[in-house]
């Protein structure tokens, strides 16, 4: 994981949609908003818990977020924590790595890893 990363969850079809248009314009939720809603590495599971539970099929993408700059915004979200917000559409080449979403024993979401 970089140091400068956030974490977005996609569907298959949103993934597929990603690697075929080569950016990723949002899920409903974030078209709604008006931003694309991503997490940290330490805030990942909490918003699958809370946005995805008993979705199947989905993959985690980490995006680095020097390659999108001034986009992203540090914003109060859940619970008065700072999340990141996207605010224009996520490009194939700020992802870094995506793999399907799978969780370690305890219960926590992996992070992807690269290549």
């Amino acid at each position: 994981m970089r140091d400068n990363a956030a974490f977005k969850v996609l569907t298959t079809d949103e993934k597929d949609a990603l690697e075929r248009d080569g950016r990723f314009a949002g899920s409903n939720d974030d078209r709604r908003d008006g931003y694309i809603h991503l997490s940290t590495a330490d805030q990942l599971t909490a918003t699958v818990d809370k946005h995805f539970a008993g979705a199947t099929d989905l993959w985690v993408a980490e995006v680095d977020l020097d390659a999108v700059g001034e986009a992203v915004r540090w914003e109060a979200s859940r619970g008065g924590e700072d999340f990141p917000h996207l605010y224009r559409d996520l490009p194939l080449d700020a992802v870094v790595a995506y793999s399907p979403l799978e969780r370690d024993e305890a219960g926590t979401v992996r992070l992807p890893v690269t290549g």
